[in-house]
C-alpha cells in the first residue's frame, strides 16, 4: 500500500458511524470498577498490616535474642607462664 491508498483507508475508517455500545454497558463498568478498588483497598491494608506484624515479630525477637550480643565461651583460655 502506498500512502495515498492509506490515508484512504484510514479517511474511510474514521467516517464510518460508531459502534452501538450496550445501555448497561456504564452500570456494569462502575460495578466492576468499584469493585476492584474495594478490592486493591483491602489488599493494601492486609499488605500493610503483614508488614507490620513483621516489623513487630523482628523487633521481639531482636529484643529476646539480642543477636548483638557475643555468647559466652565455652570453654575458658589456655593457662601460659607458670
Amino acid at each position: 500500500m502506498n500512502r495515498p491508498e492509506r490515508e484512504a483507508a484510514v479517511r474511510q475508517i474514521m467516517e464510518r458511524t460508531a459502534p452501538r455500545v450496550p445501555t448497561d454497558l456504564h452500570a456494569d463498568v462502575v460495578r466492576r470498577g468499584g469493585r476492584i478498588l474495594r478490592r486493591r483497598t483491602l489488599a493494601r491494608r492486609l499488605l500493610w498490616l503483614l508488614l507490620l506484624a513483621a516489623t513487630l515479630a523482628f523487633t521481639v525477637w531482636a529484643v529476646v535474642a539480642q543477636p548483638w550480643v557475643e555468647p559466652p565461651s565455652q570453654t575458658t583460655p589456655p593457662l601460659t607462664g607458670w
